[in-house]
């Protein structure tokens, strides 16, 4: 009995130009939203805040807006591209699009270091290094969407249309999140029996990733070295 023919995994599968050398790196960028989703998934496993499961959770609603686009509109990818499926709008783009817009309004507009609840050690971060971070994430977004232009996985059109949408659909998602801060509604929801067993935490917004434990860490720091101390006095 003859055996069915192997497939390709059409999510990581990339088409490039060995030969050019920018044609290969811009088989690497396309690897980037599914990069992104790995550091979705860790962030939030490690982190439990609240703003990135609500980020993750926009952009996952972003790629099930694409699905629908793409199916309803069922216009065709550049003739010599040798994939499948729709091609409009560009689901790289608007992914990357989505990322970078939301992270920048988070950035420049929610993120605030000086709070007075900010613990102890937490050091703030220059509002230049937060707009330099902001700067880069839309350079990077701009490469990760052209990328799809140069390898001919989509037309430009397809590629700016994905990017209008990413942007929409992060500042219309920003923009509820905000809402939902302005009624407490997220702090009510972080005060649910459920929210509490998974320890879903809202610290991001005024704290850095690495702030997070550090202050505990130093305490207990602090802590052994006193006790050390003692016993080598009364040694």
């Amino acid at each position: 009995m003859d055996k069915p023919p192997l497939a390709s995994l059409s999510l990581t599968h990339v088409h490039y130009d060995p030969a050019d050398p920018i044609s290969h790196a811009c088989a690497y960028l396309a690897l980037v939203p599914q990069a992104l989703v790995i550091t979705y998934a860790a962030l939030t496993w490690s982190t439990r805040e609240v703003e990135i499961i609500l980020m993750f959770a926009g952009q996952m609603g972003c790629e099930a807006l694409n699905w629908v686009l793409k199916r309803t509109i069922k216009e065709e990818r550049p003739a010599q591209m040798h994939g499948k499926g729709y091609g409009m709008p560009s689901s790289h783009a608007q992914f990357v699009a989505f990322f970078s817009t939301f992270l920048t309004l988070f950035l420049l507009l929610r993120h605030n270091p000086h709070h007075p609840h900010a613990s102890s050690t937490h050091a703030p971060t220059p509002y230049w290094q937060r707009l330099a971070l902001a700067v880069m994430s839309m350079i990077s977004a701009g490469a990760v969407a052209q990328s799809r232009i140069y390898l001919n996985y989509h037309t430009p059109r397809q590629v700016y249309a994905g990017t209008l949408t990413g942007v929409l659909c992060a500042v219309g998602w920003f923009a509820v999140i905000s809402a939902a801060r302005h009624w407490r509604l997220i702090d009510q929801a972080l005060d649910t029996p459920l929210a509490r067993w998974l320890r879903l935490r809202d610290l991001v917004v005024n704290e850095d990733l690495v702030d997070a434990g550090w202050e505990r860490w130093e305490l207990r720091r602090q802590r052994v070295m006193q006790q050390s101390g003692l016993a080598k006095k009364t040694a």
